[in-house]
């Protein structure tokens, strides 16, 4: 079965870090893009395989909105 589920990606000096905001716990890193996203996907799999469909349904039924905020400090 086909799932859809949100993945965060950060890139810092030590390589990108990823983890899916509806899957607590759920994260991967890597030193690439693409190592990170190979990582999360099986990341995901695995974890996936643990639940049960209402699990799934349950977790994945979240929205998650992403936006940039522009702030001003003093």
């Amino acid at each position: 079965m086909l799932y859809k589920t949100n993945i965060i990606i950060e890139k810092d000096e030590n390589g990108y870090y990823a983890y899916c905001p509806e899957l607590p716990g759920c994260q991967s890193q890597g030193d690439s893009l693409e190592e990170v996203r190979e990582n999360i996907t099986e990341a995901v799999e695995l974890y996936l395989e643990t639940l049960s469909e209402s699990e799934k349904q349950a977790l994945l039924n979240k929205e998650i909105l992403t936006m940039t905020l522009e702030v001003q400090v003093a």
